[in-house]
């Protein structure tokens, strides 16, 4: 199993979700019933990407979300993307698992 299919079947396990899998047709990487996951998984991130978030980490209070939000010079903010750790997603969200119907 290459390691991006690894990488999408652990998300899915862990937000409650299903893997997609390439069906040859536009869909999420990983479904729920509230969210569309697209999974990437690379060699490195950006170290100015890290580094942001290592900043919201540290800066972060016990009872306060360390994020980052990524905006694009000239563009209009409703369309920044917010990144955070999984880690911290679960700790606030908890465990998701889907309804089963």
């Amino acid at each position: 199993m290459t390691a991006w299919k690894a990488h999408e079947r652990r998300i899915a396990k862990r937000l409650g979700g299903i893997r997609n899998g390439n069906r040859g047709v536009a869909t999420a990487d990983v479904s729920t019933s509230w969210a569309a996951i697209e999974c990437k998984e690379r060699k490195t991130l950006p170290q100015w990407l890290e580094s942001a978030m290592g900043q919201a980490v540290k800066a972060a209070e016990p009872d306060q979300l360390p994020l980052v939000v990524l905006h694009r010079k000239g563009q209009r903010s409703d369309n920044d993307m917010v990144v955070l750790r999984l880690c911290d997603f679960l700790t606030w969200f908890g465990e998701l698992v889907e309804d089963e119907q």
